[in-house]
């Protein structure tokens, strides 16, 4: 069965500390998060690195989920990209104690044959020029996704909006949107976005759940209340991984379509946050992600 997505973006090893606990060295990264996600959809490829430090056992949990890893390069020196950081008891945005790139600073995205005629392609949060670069070596996918966070907005401004130009949805959180639009309210955000060029911005809004924006249309999904949150790291990328490996599966690519799989990235979203890392996805089962689906499709039907 050949790739019908890729998903490009980090590989990482995260020690964070939230009022749940504290877990050294988990695995994550935004390839990780959302390739694994996706995978419950549809054929997924990882594009990305990590260092001769990367255990077995997690090449071992990739493979068990059928993540394609022809795009996957284990170095034999170096170290895996690693974050540290800590979440208050408001579960709000990490903070941040350490980063250290290691191999990820010199990434450089190849794509196998095979993964430039993918038919998704979603750029996790990296470097402009990086996504820039993938958006070049791909023939024509049908969507190309692109998530995005503070760090590049006052960075790399220009060449940011060069690349949004280029997709046809943008994830970004509420912050960010206001922050990228230079502007202090959601709706005139949303308007200046829409006119850099993406067809459609997704603004996640945590616990609030997430907003799909067209020039026609707007559509709000909830997220699902979880009441005994673990570890919020990685829930927009797991929002993504549904999302993409929701529209992947069904190919509607209508209006109703990308609602449909808005659901499905709340519903994923929701999934991660109930254990550390990835932990949810150790042994999940299909119903219970219909389930979740379907429990957040009542919470938002009239009739």
């Amino acid at each position: 069965m050949s790739v019908k997505m890729i998903v490009v973006g980090s590989v990482a090893y995260d020690t964070l500390q939230t009022p749940k606990g504290k877990r050294e060295r988990a695995l994550g990264g935004s390839a990780v998060y959302a390739s694994t996600v996706a995978s419950y959809f549809t054929k997924v490829g990882l594009v990305g690195v990590a260092g001769k430090d990367f255990e077995p056992a997690h090449v071992e949990f990739l493979k068990q989920h059928q993540v394609d890893l022809q795009g996957f390069d284990l170095k034999e020196d170096g170290e895996t990209f690693h974050w540290s950081g800590s979440y208050g008891e408001d579960f709000g945005d990490a903070t941040t104690h350490d980063t250290k790139l290691n191999v990820f600073e010199t990434f450089d995205p190849v794509l196998p044959e095979e993964y430039k005629n993918a038919e998704l392609v979603f750029l996790g949060n990296i470097h402009p020029a990086l996504q820039l670069k993938v958006i070049e070596r791909v023939n024509k996918p049908k969507i190309i996704a692109l998530d995005t966070m503070n760090l590049w907005i006052d960075n790399t401004y220009d060449l940011l909006k060069e690349v949004v130009s280029k997709v046809n949805v943008l994830f970004i959180n509420f912050q960010e949107t206001l922050m990228f639009a230079k502007e202090k309210k959601l709706a005139p955000a949303v308007e200046k976005l829409l006119d850099m060029g993406p067809e459609r911005i997704v603004v996640k809004m945590g616990e609030l759940g997430a907003m799909s924006a067209t020039r026609e249309d707007r559509f709000f999904t909830p997220a699902f209340p979880i009441v005994d949150i673990t570890d919020p790291t990685g829930a927009g990328d797991s929002f993504a991984g549904g999302f993409m490996g929701s529209l992947a599966r069904h190919g509607d690519y209508s209006e109703m379509g990308f609602r449909k799989s808005m659901l499905f990235g709340s519903a994923m979203g929701s999934i991660t946050v109930e254990n550390f890392s990835l932990d949810s996805y150790i042994d999940l089962k299909p119903e219970t992600i219909e389930k979740r689906y379907n429990q957040i499709k009542r919470m938002v039907t009239v009739e």
